[in-house]
């Protein structure tokens, strides 16, 4: 049975990944620093969220 906290995860992770390369992308079109930093921090942060989702999917599968 899969996990549904898991799959949250997995997808909260996704989506700050895809908002993450849309902030970094348009900030480096508009020259604006801080907004890229904050896209690269968005991804990191949803990398982060989906592989954690992905580990808990995979522990889950264990029960």
């Amino acid at each position: 049975m899969r996990d549904s906290d898991g799959t949250k995860k997995k997808l909260e992770g996704t989506w700050d990944k895809v908002k993450g390369e849309a902030k970094d992308a348009f900030g480096d079109a508009v020259d604006d620093e801080r907004m890229q930093a904050e896209g690269k921090w968005d991804k990191v942060k949803g990398e982060t969220k989906k592989k954690y989702g992905e580990a808990k999917e995979k522990f889950s599968d264990w029960d």
